[in-house]
């Protein structure tokens, strides 16, 4: 079997941008900021449930990524090391148990979401506002779904599927081996099929 030869993390264009910030290029920072923050907001939002908190949660992982300009070293690629950073922050944020997301405010983010959708879009289908509902249930149960993943397979599954991360690249954010990293995302698929199953059913009919 051929052995894939390593990429060194230098030639990764966005650790070239952060050793640029390390030498007080704020322009270079700046880009990975507008690049990078929305995808760690919506890592952190599938842990916290609340949008407003998984900005503050971005925000704290951006100021880590400050302060650490002067010892950082690029033996990863950036987005592995960031993750690392932004995996840890809501680790800690979930453990602290100091914050709850109540359901309360996972549904109204979702009727904001389907309310602007139906501002933006005149109904001229009957069957709309149900196809709607449906797609609300099935995102608000997903979110369930995953709040109760264990921790690693959840940070497993959403770095992977969601970030598109390699299974080595998984393993340097969680630290742990590129076989555990698939095991955790199988457990986490089937978990999320087994749960997605009853809505599923329910639905097929209507």
């Amino acid at each position: 079997m051929e052995r894939k030869e390593r990429v060194s993390p230098h030639d990764d264009p966005d650790v070239q941008l952060m050793l640029r910030f390390q030498k007080g290029d704020m322009e270079a920072f700046q880009q990975l900021f507008n690049k990078f923050s929305p995808s760690v907001v919506n890592f952190a939002f599938r842990f916290v449930g609340s949008r407003e908190r998984a900005e503050e949660l971005a925000q704290e992982v951006f100021l880590q990524v400050y302060r650490s300009k002067e010892r950082y070293e690029p033996k990863a690629k950036f987005s592995t090391w960031l993750f690392k950073i932004a995996n840890n922050h809501c680790l800690n944020e979930v453990r602290k148990g100091e914050y709850r997301v109540s359901h309360e405010s996972l549904d109204s983010s979702l009727d904001r979401e389907g309310d602007e959708r139906e501002r933006d879009l005149p109904d001229t289908n009957p069957r709309k506002g149900d196809d709607i509902l449906a797609a609300k249930q099935a995102a608000y149960r997903i979110q369930q779904i995953l709040r109760r993943l264990p921790e690693s397979q959840r940070s497993a599954l959403m770095l992977s599927r969601l970030e598109g991360m390699s299974y080595q690249e998984v393993a340097e954010v969680l630290g742990t081996t590129e076989k555990a990293v698939k095991s955790l995302v199988f457990r986490a698929t089937h978990s999320l099929r087994e749960g997605l199953r009853e809505f599923l059913e329910s639905h097929e009919d209507l």
